[in-house]
């Protein structure tokens, strides 16, 4: 088995199909169907089931693809590490962020790793979960991971701030009128909520809870930005970090009282490299309780 075989099923599996693969990557498509093949021989099973969609991964290929990940994520580092210079630094970094968070924090830090390294290349993705981004950051498949602290939040985990949340209304409501709105004016209000596993959901839902309002739910979304708009124009009411909130709707939200606040914290990998370092630095740097630049024009 060969690392060049890893990156081909995974390309496989990303794809759907050898030809596309091929083309993603560069290669020829026999060839490519040789490596598969000869990858599958190996191992003793088959990674890939054809379907009238396309190629889609077996059970037992699902389980070897997640462990081929980790390894190939782990040679590009290798090969990054290896090949960094006192002023230079290249390969992949790859950043899981829990939905809502860091919105406009990240964003400005990676923009900073990206001039101190301009050959460094950045993933990102989002993940609801917190329990699955500390395990996906453990095992090695991201390299940083940015979250809202919980029960289960590592000891080694990196403290950057705390996370204000703010209610965003839709245009006219009766209590924009106010500069910061009690939270049991919103008794009766419907709100637009999260997904059930989010992080986002369950500090709305504790918020309710501690301030005995009634869950009334309007919608669930999977986008704090999302949540945002809805709320914008009407459909309810809902409360999102202070970064989260997109430009040009900073006129509909409000600061709450009781404040509600999240800390916000960085989870390296195992080992973790010079990329990593500089970003957690650059996130340092930044600002994590920006209610301040949301608060109404007078």
């Amino acid at each position: 088995m060969s690392l060049r075989q890893f990156e081909y099923a995974l390309a496989v599996a990303e794809e759907g199909s050898v030809t596309a693969a091929a083309e993603l990557l560069h290669v020829a498509q026999p060839s490519m169907s040789q490596q598969i093949r000869n990858l599958e021989r190996e191992l003793g099973v088959e990674l890939f089931a054809r379907t009238p969609t396309g190629l889609v991964p077996t059970v037992v290929g699902r389980a070897f693809l997640r462990e081929a990940e980790v390894a190939v994520n782990a040679a590009r580092r290798a090969r990054a590490t290896a090949r960094a210079g006192a002023d230079e630094l290249v390969g992949e970094l790859v950043v899981a962020v829990q939905m809502g968070f860091g919105t406009r924090q990240l964003p400005r830090a990676l923009a900073a790793l990206r001039r101190r390294y301009p050959r460094l290349e950045v993933t990102v993705f989002e993940e609801p979960s917190s329990a699955e981004l500390e395990r996906l950051c453990r095992r090695g498949v991201v390299n940083l991971a940015l979250m809202a602290a919980c029960e289960r939040s590592p000891a080694d985990a990196h403290h950057l701030g705390d996370e204000e949340f703010v209610v965003v209304l839709g245009a006219g409501h009766r209590l924009l009128t106010a500069d910061r709105v009690e939270l049991r004016e919103l008794e009766g209000e419907p709100w637009v909520r999260f997904d059930r596993d989010s992080a986002l959901d369950g500090v709305l839902l504790n918020v309710l809870r501690i301030n005995e309002l009634a869950p009334t739910t309007a919608a669930r979304v999977s986008q704090a930005a999302t949540a945002v708009r809805w709320a914008a124009h009407g459909l309810g009411v809902t409360l999102v970090p202070a970064s989260a909130v997109p430009h040009g709707h900073e006129h509909l939200v409000r600061p709450v009282f009781p404040v509600v606040s999240q800390p916000v914290i960085a989870v390296l990998r195992p080992g973790a490299g010079p990329a990593e370092t500089a970003l957690l630095e650059f996130l340092r740097q930044e600002t994590w309780s920006e209610s301040a630049f949301l608060s109404p024009v007078s």
